[in-house]
């Protein structure tokens, strides 16, 4: 029986989806998978030091693990209505800031202290699309960045995950919405997080893990419930309301396959990056077979 290495994070729209895959509520003909679970900059890292057979990361970060990883065609979080928020303390801050999306920023605001999720996220690659003129940033855990607002170390945050259900409760203002803001600009689902595989595992494998994950997601849609105490014992927040908005948001039909939309919006993404020489090149075919 053959045992992968597996990493994902903790959020509830992994865990739903991985639940069925680790759990034995699908027959995985003879895989078993290892599953670590660390947040999404840890992860973009454990990718670029090639640690894991299989891992969640961002899109972002892709492009730099793309000489050693596949993209699986399911498991991706895409969508609309889903990206990552810029937000603060300061009411009348974001009200300013918020007309600046996209444009060039004051040098007033240039200094401004930036909690972000990860140099390598897909949030913080739309972040210097949409706020080049942010360059003071600092990276920390994501579930870290609501509380370094609130205690005034930082200005401004980039929160990703369920955070964008709870910023307002704890009197914390939005900036803009910068998966808005690539919707906008492109017309295009923003890709924010895969699921890769070493290339170096043999093709049947792969191929036999991308079907077992999208099985998984099958599963996860056909039973919503099923892995309830298994997603309530990871979230960072614990209401159900809470978690299966995260659910809903991050998880669609792109998760259980990438479409040709999907695809048109993972190379526009890429595209865009290259010509702004925010990734490397690479001449590697990011896409799995089927």
């Amino acid at each position: 029986m053959e045992k992968l290495t597996l990493g994902f994070s903790p959020c509830p729209n992994d865990t739903f989806i991985f639940d069925a895959l680790i759990h034995g509520k699908i027959d995985t003909g003879g895989l078993q998978f290892h599953v670590e679970y660390h947040d999404v900059e840890t992860l973009n890292a454990k990718a670029f030091a090639k640690d894991l057979d299989i891992t969640k990361l961002s899109y972002h970060a892709f492009a730099y693990a793309v000489e050693d990883y596949e993209l699986l065609d399911a498991g991706s979080a895409l969508g609309f209505g889903v990206g990552p928020l810029l937000i603060c303390k300061d009411e009348a801050l974001a009200a300013q800031l918020g007309r600046y999306a996209g444009g060039d920023l004051p040098e007033e605001f240039a200094n401004l202290k930036v909690g972000i999720p990860g140099k390598y996220t897909t949030a913080n690659f739309l972040l210097g699309l949409a706020y080049s003129g942010l360059q003071n940033k600092q990276e920390m855990v994501f579930s870290d960045i609501e509380a370094s607002l609130l205690d005034g170390s930082i200005d401004v945050g980039l929160i990703i995950h369920e955070n964008r259900f709870t910023y307002m409760d704890k009197d914390l203002h939005k900036i803009a919405d910068l998966g808005d803001f690539w919707e906008k600009t492109t017309g295009s689902p923003i890709p924010l997080g895969g699921i890769v595989i070493k290339r170096s595992l043999p093709q049947e494998v792969k191929e036999k893990v991308n079907r077992l994950l999208k099985e998984s997601v099958q599963y996860a849609f056909a039973n919503p419930k099923s892995g309830i105490d298994y997603i309530r014992s990871h979230a960072q927040e614990m209401e159900e309301e809470v978690m299966y908005k995260h659910i809903e948001l991050y998880v669609n039909s792109y998760s259980e396959e990438l479409g040709d939309e999907g695809r048109r919006a993972v190379n526009r993404m890429f595209d865009k990056a290259r010509t702004l020489n925010l990734i490397p090149t690479t001449s590697k075919n990011i896409y799995l077979v089927k």
